[in-house]
């Protein structure tokens, strides 16, 4: 937003004239918030992997699949108790003051963010600190590495292994077989069985 003000080029790329008046940058992220609840990404991924040019470059029988954390849009200070109970404001001044959370036991169970109530604090290992995340699964053809499905969902840390199974059903009636190469986190006894 920042650039549409100083650079012509990116005022040229969204079509702005020189003296047009830059939009709100509210504007983007309500945009972003309708296509995505309109499943119109879904649409658009479908679109560009129905066209001729694209299919010839996949390969129908061996696949990827992973999945990685995505940060939230929402601070480690916005997630208190659901109940609201222990509400005290920050101590300091300002409207970001600090907040000391060490020695407070918080749980998805019984907190959640007041700015983004999707997201789940999670830890990605052992040792590693917790964040309010999402996990995002790609689902992955291994020609050309185009990726053919993605699932988005809140972290709970079962989820890979599901939305594996989810994008890959559709694939499964090959008349020879497919593959599907996963790291060691899908090496679970019921993730292969469903396999």
């Amino acid at each position: 937003m920042e650039r549409l003000d100083t650079d012509l080029l990116f005022r040229w790329f969204v079509g702005l004239a020189i003296d047009d008046p830059v939009w709100d940058a509210t504007v983007f992220s309500k945009s972003r918030d309708r296509l995505l609840d309109a499943a119109t990404a879904a649409h658009f991924l479908g679109a560009v992997l129905a066209q001729p040019r694209v299919k010839k470059l996949m390969s129908s029988d061996h696949f990827s699949v992973g999945g990685t954390l995505i940060e939230a849009w929402a601070s480690m200070k916005s997630f208190k108790l659901k109940d609201g109970s222990g509400d005290e404001p920050p101590s300091g001044s300002g409207r970001n003051a600090e907040v000391d959370f060490k020695g407070h036991k918080r749980l998805n169970e019984t907190h959640a963010p007041t700015t983004d109530p999707e997201a789940k604090l999670y830890r990605k290992g052992p040792g590693m600190e917790a964040k309010l995340a999402y996990l995002v699964h790609p689902l992955m053809e291994n020609r050309s590495c185009l990726i053919v499905n993605a699932y988005l969902q809140p972290a709970d840390g079962h989820g890979e292994r599901n939305a594996a199974l989810a994008m890959i059903e559709p694939l499964a009636n090959h008349p020879t077989g497919i593959t599907l190469g996963a790291d060691k986190c899908y090496d679970a006894r019921v993730f292969v069985n469903e396999l």
